[in-house]
């Protein structure tokens, strides 16, 4: 079809009648303030296929940007310039850090040229003041973003179907969305559990997923039919974790190829758009490249199967260590801090990670003898929990 130069706020204005991945535009670059080391490639307008985003009817690239690792406002600025308009933080993202340098970089910027995302994090069971202190945490978000309104506001690493469902936990977010300060409200789980997909079409209160999703899933299956009835009830998906861990390889040496990766779960089109965590402008250039020619090849197919029945780090959420360990410690969330080391190479998330969990002074203290637990992923659970455990020791100031 017919391609149109528009410009970024046309374009983020854009209504759901163009129908999902309906056209590839190419976006009109803003170079206003683009930093002198990004790569010119970066500067130049990028043509980006373009899906709908379930009944928000926001129409976004296939490729946005998680800035949950990222602290360079540079790199930010690089992909804002090459045309990404979603970008994905959180509360609890670099201690607030996060969400603070994104205000920063778009104040002053048309509230219509970008999309932003924001999560907030609680316990469940819910505690007796979850009511006064999620809002706090909702305050906090807005104050440090400097926004009056996010596009999407999502309750953040949901593990359980009943909190999806909690009366407590609706009614805050009515709230929200009735004052005026999110769009759209969604989930975001790491479980990819498909009944909690059913549970969000189940509740109706919620628009959009934030879900994790990749070639090493062993119930693809389940969570593709799950994902299919919700796109019918018109949830929008956004995919993160499509990377498996950065690496692939068990002990975290050798970059897995990302673009394979990317593509892989473009041939979803039930998923709207994926955030992976490019920190750098490479890593950028590499998630540009694969926009750009977006269906997978033989040679990448053939890639993605070799690695399929192999360890990585990525753990499957399955929860069947949980039953096996006699401390019935939080094992899926500490294999997570164990990826963010060894994977991503940021101990400072894994750090902040395992002091979310609270654990215990003495984690594995009744297995002295070696750990009880046999993953069905082939995890050697034990030795990764032993690994990862020095860095709950770690002062901040030597961690990244």
């Amino acid at each position: 079809m017919k391609q149109t130069v528009i410009n970024r706020r046309k374009f983020i204005r854009m209504t759901a009648a163009a129908g999902a991945g309906a056209a590839i535009f190419p976006v009109s670059v803003n170079a206003a303030g683009t930093n002198s080391s990004v790569k010119s490639a970066m500067q130049e307008r990028v043509e980006m296929p373009v899906r709908t985003l379930g009944r928000t009817g926001l129409q976004l690239p296939i490729l946005s940007m998680g800035v949950m690792r990222a602290d360079n406002p540079s790199v930010v600025r690089a992909a804002y310039n090459s045309g990404i308009l979603f970008f994905d933080t959180a509360n609890g993202y670099q201690g607030g850090k996060n969400e603070e340098m994104l205000g920063v970089f778009f104040e002053g910027k048309p509230r219509d040229s970008y999309v932003i995302a924001t999560k907030v994090k609680f316990d469940y069971p819910l505690h007796e003041n979850f009511e006064e202190k999620f809002a706090e945490q909702v305050e906090v978000s807005f104050k440090r973003l400097k926004m009056d309104y996010v596009d999407i506001f999502y309750i953040h690493a949901i593990g359980d179907v009943d909190a999806i469902k909690e009366p407590r936990v609706i009614e805050a977010l009515k709230k929200i969305k009735e004052s005026g300060k999110a769009k759209f409200l969604g989930v975001s789980t790491h479980a990819n559990k498909p009944e909690q997909l059913d549970a969000v079409v189940e509740m109706g209160i919620y628009d959009v997923v934030l879900v994790s999703y990749n070639f090493k899933m062993k119930n693809l299956p389940e969570t593709d039919a799950a994902i299919e009835r919700a796109a019918k009830a018109g949830i929008g998906f956004v995919a993160m974790k499509t990377m498996t861990g950065g690496v692939e390889d068990a002990a975290g040496k050798k970059k897995i190829n990302a673009q394979a990766c990317l593509k892989w779960v473009w041939q979803n089109k039930h998923i709207t758009t994926i955030i992976p965590g490019f920190t750098n402008y490479d890593e950028l250039d590499e998630c540009l490249a694969a926009v750009k020619s977006p269906k997978l090849n033989d040679a990448e197919s053939k890639y993605l199967a070799s690695l399929r029945d192999k360890e990585l780090l990525y753990c499957q959420q399955c929860g069947q260590c949980g039953k096996q360990c006699p401390e019935h410690l939080p094992i899926p969330d500490m294999m997570r801090a164990y990826m963010y080391t060894f994977g991503y190479k940021y101990a400072q998330l894994s750090k902040e990670t395992l002091a979310e969990l609270k654990l215990p002074e003495n984690i594995c203290n009744s297995c002295k003898s070696g750990c009880k637990v046999s993953c069905p992923s082939g995890f050697n659970v034990g030795q990764k929990i032993a690994a990862i455990k020095p860095v709950m020791g770690i002062p901040d100031v030597f961690l990244t």
